[in-house]
């Protein structure tokens, strides 16, 4: 694991399986939907591993389709669908929370006065109605979604337009994520990373070849991590 030792000015996350556990949402809606099909229902395991990989693969799994047909993409369409009524649900009980840590990280960088945010491929749609539900829409600094950019995570340009809204450079950026197209866009941004083990992690992945900077087993170790870094903690002028 490689060291870098320097000022830390900004946080930024991945969304689902990093800052949020979105997992319990899809595995309601595709249970729905198999349900309503008179379909059994898929192994929630399967689902909460592979959020990730998105929709396709999630529709894919559940209905065993073939990658890049039509059936797929109708399947997915009304996955979105489904998905878009059932979080956009007034009140709704249970909506995806944050993992445990992440809150009393969250209120120590804004006691400290550090930047965060999230960058993530879901659309802006749903991400910022997710940030509000969780009562943070005040709170981030920065959110980019796919809406926003030409290419999505691994490429880096989600992470550097980031950096352009907040005035920040890269090299004073910490970028969390579980899954290795995280790692890939905050390497190609020179951003220091964070492998979040505690996310959706299938099976067959091995984070050890993903070359991050640090990796982590829980939310409630991003602080210590930061701790035991070099990183910077200018105090809020009163």
């Amino acid at each position: 694991m490689k060291q870098k030792n320097q000022n830390i000015k900004a946080i930024f996350f991945d969304l689902d399986g990093t800052l949020m556990d979105t997992a319990s949402d899809f595995i309601s809606v595709i249970h729905q939907m198999q349900t309503q099909d008179r379909k059994p229902l898929i192994d929630p395991e399967v689902i909460y591993k592979n959020v990730s990989e998105g929709s396709r693969k999630m529709v894919e799994l559940a209905y065993q389709l073939e990658p890049g047909t039509q059936a797929l993409e109708d399947k997915r369409n009304e996955l979105l669908d489904c998905y878009d009524r059932h979080i956009n649900k007034v009140n709704r009980a249970s909506p995806a929370m944050l993992y445990q840590g992440i809150s009393t990280l969250l209120n120590t960088l804004d006691e400290k006065g550090l930047i965060w945010g999230v960058i993530t491929n879901k659309p802006e749609s749903y991400a910022s109605l997710l940030i509000e539900q969780n009562g943070l829409t005040d709170r981030i600094k920065t959110l980019v979604c796919p809406d926003h950019i030409s290419r999505t995570k691994p490429d880096p340009e989600s992470l550097l337009l980031a950096c352009q809204q907040t005035g920040v450079s890269p090299e004073q950026c910490l970028y969390i994520g579980d899954h290795v197209r995280d790692i890939e866009a905050g390497r190609a941004a020179g951003m220091t990373t964070v492998a979040a083990l505690y996310g959706y992690i299938l099976d067959d992945d091995d984070p050890a070849q993903w070359q991050a900077d640090h990796t982590i087993n829980q939310a409630s170790d991003i602080l210590p991590l930061l701790e035991s870094m070099e990183w910077q903690l200018p105090r809020r002028n009163h």
